[in-house]
């Protein structure tokens, strides 16, 4: 047998918890000095605390815990249950980083107001141009929102593209219209140059030349584009013009290699008022 300290190593818990854990009845030990009040556990008693941890650490109450032990879940139970619990923290972890960039990328843009890049603004047509692209709508344009959404849409495309011999001609361009509500309608394209057709399951349209647009070049990943927009935002009021609708995201080169090497077009359509 093995004192509760010993117990406690071999285990990797406090001594603490190996008493809470007797006080609730989830892990007694296996023999009590009855003159010292010394516990003692055993070897085979490390499978049960081995169990108790993990569905600790899956976020299940004591409560729960003790259900599920006294259920007698196999290996395999446990370790499914164990991989969708990983899974949802990796997810956590990938979202509170996406989180973290969007807050520096707003600390930046707050650093740099009044002093936007408006030098980096240019203001030219943009040609009319033929994409395939799929559609979902968002809750609203908050990164958060977007993000789930138009991210898988451009794997679907690509593949359905595949399975219909459709070859893109150019770069991904995604647009967004507003909705019901916040609703934002979004539509991940990209160029080809076939006729549309009945037979796909993808649409192919032509998105309207622009008379005249503003338009920036966006480097790195779209957590830290709000700078951009704000720059052109900026240049567009300080120039006497109004925005029509929302910028179109002409990706010239993304998903691959390193974010910061990303490179993104926004292209705001403006008119005179």
């Amino acid at each position: 047998m093995f004192t509760i300290g010993d117990f406690a190593h071999l285990g990797r818990v406090s001594v603490r918890m190996l008493r809470h854990y007797d006080a609730v009845g989830l892990l007694p030990p296996a023999h009590v000095d009855p003159s010292s009040g010394y516990r003692f556990y055993t070897a085979a008693q490390l499978q049960r605390l081995n169990r108790l941890v993990a569905l600790k650490d899956l976020g299940l109450t004591l409560d729960q815990v003790r259900v599920v032990l006294d259920e007698k879940l196999s290996v395999e139970q446990l370790h499914g249950m164990l991989s969708l619990r990983r899974a949802e923290l990796r997810q956590q972890i990938l979202a509170d980083e996406s989180r973290l960039r969007r807050v520096e990328a707003r600390l930046r843009a707050m650093e740099r107001e009044g002093a936007m890049p408006t030098d980096e603004i240019v203001v030219k047509p943009v040609p009319a141009v033929r994409v395939a692209r799929l559609t979902a709508t968002a809750a609203s344009y908050e990164p958060e929102d977007i993000g789930p959404v138009i991210q898988p849409l451009y794997p679907e495309l690509f593949e359905r593209l595949g399975r219909a011999g459709v070859a893109p001609s150019g770069h991904g361009i995604a647009t967004y219209e507003s909705a019901e509500g916040d609703q934002v309608v979004v539509r991940a394209g990209v160029t080809v140059a076939v006729e549309p057709s009945a037979a796909y399951d993808f649409e192919v349209v032509d998105l309207p030349a622009l008379a005249e647009a503003a338009t920036i070049v966006h480097r790195g990943t779209m957590d830290d584009v709000d700078t951009s927009y704000q720059a052109v935002a900026a240049w567009i009021e300080a120039h006497g013009y109004q925005q029509n609708g929302f910028a179109r995201e002409v990706y010239l080169n993304y998903g691959e290699g390193d974010p910061a090497d990303w490179v993104t077009e926004l292209q705001l359509e403006i008119t005179k008022p």
